[in-house]
């Protein structure tokens, strides 16, 4: 089954994942399992070893991601978000579950606003961005890139996971038809375009270094904030 297979069969509540599994709320997501892997590979290869400082996550879900990366980076403080009070919820229950000290309470961020109500201090080594931005409005993705561009720090990276298009085309027969039912559900939604996305982040001082190829054909976007 592939993500969007497995998005489709959770109907309205997309990235939301299955609950009761472990007599809490801690919620499990499907997806994770087969793409952390992946995604922390392609983290590693643009996040020097020991890094520390504050991270971020935007529409961190049911909260298993955010718990993996601060096992791979324990070093920096995470900061995981997400504006549904239930997965916000779940992020806490697997924060509480797993004792992870550098995961802090979730945070509710509306992406799409210029206020992030980020802690004072935190300027950002990275923002990771799992499977949000087609199943938001595109005023979601203007935010995400706007907020990386005021705050992470000079040459530190945003990852951006899920599918995409490539120059007006979908890489994959089951994307387009994804693509439709996404549009079916809310005409605001969509697979977005690569060439927009990175068109949008050059004016926020943000450049694309890489286009990871990912299972299911998804990919990682990554980008660096200049110097």
């Amino acid at each position: 089954m592939t993500d969007q297979q497995s998005e489709k069969s959770l109907g309205s509540n997309l990235d939301h994942g299955w609950q009761g599994a472990f007599g809490d709320a801690r919620l499990d997501a499907p997806t994770f399992h087969r793409n952390h892997a992946h995604i922390l590979t392609v983290m590693n290869t643009h996040m020097p070893p020991g890094q520390s400082g504050h991270a971020l996550e935007i529409g961190s879900g049911s909260g298993q991601h955010v718990i993996g990366f601060a096992e791979a980076y324990p070093n920096l403080t995470w900061h995981p978000s997400d504006p549904d009070t239930r997965n916000r919820t779940s992020i806490d229950a697997w924060r509480n579950a797993t004792a992870a000290k550098s995961v802090t309470k979730a945070l509710d961020i509306d992406v799409s606003t210029t206020d992030w109500a980020l802690p004072s201090h935190a300027q950002l080594q990275v923002i990771v961005c799992i499977n949000v931005l087609h199943i938001a409005p595109w005023s979601v993705t203007e935010g995400l890139l706007a907020g990386a561009g005021r705050h992470l720090a000079a040459n530190t990276p945003l990852f951006i996971y899920g599918p995409f298009m490539r120059d007006g085309a979908h890489t994959a027969e089951s994307n387009a038809q994804f693509d439709m039912s996404l549009q079916t559900r809310n005409p605001e939604w969509g697979i977005r375009d690569i060439g927009d996305i990175e068109s949008l982040a050059d004016t926020n001082a943000l450049d694309l270094i890489e286009v990871a190829p990912m299972p299911a054909n998804n990919c990682t976007l990554v980008f660096k904030r200049r110097a």
